[in-house]
């Protein structure tokens, strides 16, 4: 196994890395600050081809690999985890959603603006009734000759205020429950649809996370994306290989976390010595330094699998769980180590701090991923 970077990986991560330093930095506080979406950093991502990092050249992505999707949402969100979270959420799911399961008109018509960053791209999941449990969504779609009839809303929805393109999950047969569940893509602007409260959130604040609401919104029958009843079917797929892209971030905000520490303790003087020569701290940098490594590793050994087309459930919430939770220990280590200055907004590991615990909710919490890690784990050793 060469667990080596290729000289293309490497390529990548230091165009990432280039941008992530010298466009988004300076802007991280100020994007926090005013929950600003920062439309124009996105379109530079887009340029760069990171909005479509893992789409064929033909619908205007970059065609390169998930390792190199996971490199680059782990150098973004280094520097700023709330893009990250965003180009992430934007390639994973709405754009992953048309790519993987739409045919080929629909792909034609919405994948070139979604990959080249032209377009921001939203997917409506989870509703204030329904997080894991999808089953209970209440959104429904009626079909009415040539149409669907949507009415309904979806919470905590990842650019559901400045997403252009938008797919949804609806249910088109309430009867059958996740079964009924249907998937559906369209632009902004369709009469009926509207967005309603913008989240005011503890971290990850330059990422839009809104309500959308749909009153009979009619979508053309022909933009239902596969079969009736096979939404829910996709949204599990999507999810798998979205909680790659996680964990990537998840690896991103640890780093981050890791470089702001081993800096701020070879700055700061206390008894006259810098913090980095006490073993209290060397010990937390070593302890956080081997976690990150091994986030680090079972994230690119999911995006392996995921590149080789290889089953990825197991391997993808095995990555996201543990970097996600090591992720929250990173960051509150980092905190510890600048102590009253790791609490104000001098420093970036406070908006670390704040960020980080999305992580271990978003795209399938820390208890669904276990129970997904256990029971694939079970059915493997049936025994």
């Amino acid at each position: 196994m060469d667990l080596q970077l290729t000289p293309e990986n490497l390529q990548v991560r230091d165009l990432a890395r280039d941008f992530a330093q010298t466009k988004i930095k300076p802007n991280v506080m100020k994007f926090d600050e005013s929950q600003e979406f920062p439309l124009e950093i996105m379109r530079k991502v887009g340029e760069l081809g990171f909005m479509g990092v893992t789409f064929p050249e033909k619908y205007g992505g970059a065609g390169l690999s998930y390792v190199d999707y996971c490199l680059i949402i782990e150098e973004i969100s280094r520097v700023d985890p709330s893009i990250g979270l965003s180009v992430a959420a934007h390639n994973a799911l709405c754009t992953g959603h048309i790519y993987n399961f739409a045919g080929e008109a629909l792909k034609a018509n919405y994948l070139p603006d979604l990959a080249s960053g032209r377009k921001i791209g939203a997917w409506g999941l989870t509703e204030s009734a329904s997080g894991s449990d999808s089953g209970a969504m209440r959104t429904v779609a009626v079909l009415d000759g040539d149409a669907y009839v949507v009415n309904g809303s979806k919470q905590f929805t990842t650019h559901g205020s400045v997403g252009e393109t938008i797919v949804v999950m609806a249910m088109t047969d309430p009867s059958k429950k996740k079964k009924g569940i249907s998937a559906f893509v369209f632009d902004r602007g369709v009469p009926g649809f509207s967005v309603g409260h913008k989240e005011n959130k503890l971290g990850m604040r330059a990422s839009d996370t809104s309500t959308m609401i749909f009153q009979d919104m009619r979508i053309p029958k022909e933009n239902r994306i596969g079969e009736e009843g096979e939404g829910f079917k996709q949204a599990l797929q999507i999810l798998d290989a979205g909680r790659i892209g996680i964990a990537a971030l998840a690896v991103g905000v640890a780093q981050g976390a890791l470089d702001a520490s081993v800096k701020y303790s070879k700055e700061r003087m206390q008894f006259k010595k810098p913090l980095a020569e006490f073993q209290a701290i060397q010990w937390k940098i070593s302890e956080m330094a081997t976690k990150i490594e091994a986030a680090r590793l079972l994230t690119y050994k999911a995006a392996y699998l995921k590149d080789q087309g290889k089953d990825i459930k197991l391997a993808a919430a095995t990555a996201k769980y543990f970097a996600s939770e090591i992720a929250v220990k990173c960051a509150e280590e980092a905190v510890q180590i600048h102590g009253g200055y790791g609490f104000v907004k001098d420093f970036p590991v406070e908006k670390l701090y704040r960020d980080v615990k999305l992580l271990t909710i978003g795209e399938g919490t820390s208890e669904i991923q276990k129970m997904v890690i256990s029971r694939s784990i079970i059915a493997l050793n049936k025994g």
